[in-house]
Order: structure tokens, then sequence, then C-alpha cells
């Protein structure tokens, strides 16, 4: 015995749970609140997935800096008077870019290059300096200011590869 919609309540019931053979599409709001909830999904994918291009970035910066000061470190070590290279060019790193595209800054302390300073005026390192500008292209002498914060610096005389917003 075969029952009739009527006594199932679907007359009563439109939009979602009347089904009809000849009605079976998504209503507007249906298609709308997926639309809704598929673009939220893909805002958060888009968001973490620039953080994590920026985190590779920085990672890749800190190695390239870790794998320069060796460098200077082993022509130090070479050279007769204990003296850092007085460019990259010496140490066959010349023109090296960070991954922004910008060449890695390179400073000879002892030639009389001006150093870069913490947040009390002291000086980050004691023959040379070498740092990323950072995802914004510029910087400051201190590293604590607002321009200088992004940037990927040697601290410590190598004890420290990093953001200068966490020396």
């Amino acid at each position: 015995m075969r029952r009739d919609e009527s006594s199932l309540g679907t007359d009563r019931l439109p939009g979602l749970l009347a089904c009809t053979e000849g009605n079976r599409g998504f209503t507007l709001i249906e298609l709308l609140t997926v639309t809704v909830v598929l673009g939220a999904l893909a805002s958060f994918a888009v968001v973490r997935t620039q953080y994590t291009v920026d985190q590779a970035k920085i990672a890749r910066a800190i190695g390239d800096i870790r794998a320069l000061a060796i460098d200077a470190q082993g022509y130090v070590a070479a050279s007769s008077n204990n003296s850092p290279p007085p460019s990259l060019a010496a140490i066959d790193r010349a023109g090296m870019l960070d991954p922004w595209g910008r060449p890695y800054v390179y400073v000879n302390l002892t030639l009389g290059g001006t150093p870069r300073t913490d947040v009390f005026g002291v000086e980050l390192n004691t023959l040379y300096d070498i740092y990323s500008v950072g995802k914004d292209g510029s910087t400051a002498t201190s590293i604590t200011s607002g321009p200088g914060l992004d940037d990927i610096v040697l601290g410590n005389d190598g004890g420290f590869i990093g953001r200068a917003s966490r020396y």
C-alpha cells in the first residue's frame, strides 16, 4: 500500500524537505551557504599558505647568512692578520640575492663601515655585519626601529642569526 505525499506532511514543508519527482534541485539559499563556506575555507588556506611561504623565505635567508658567515670566518682564519674579507666578492659570493630578490648586505667594520646596533646602541658584531633587508626592502642602523625589524641579521659575531625583531 502506497502512502500519498499529503499523509507525509510534505505539502506543508516548502523548501528543503519538499522534494517531488520534478523538483530535485538545490535552493538558492543552499547554494549561497555552500559558496560562503567554501569561500571562507579558501581564504583561510590562502592566508596560511602566504604565512608558510614567508617563513620558508626567512629560513632560506638564515641559511644563506649562516653560509656567508662560515665563508667569512674561513677567510679570517686563512688571512695572515685575521682580517675579515673586504667584500663578498673576496669569498666568491658577490651578487648573491636574498629570497626577496635583493643582494645581501656585507659591511666590513674594520674598514670603517657603519655597524648595526641593538636597542641599547651596542654594536651587533665586531668584524663585519651580514644581513638581508627583509621583506619590506628597507632598513635602519638600529635593528629595533620600524624599517629594521624584519631584517634577517647576523649578531653576536655569529652567535645569533635570525629576524632582527627576535634579537
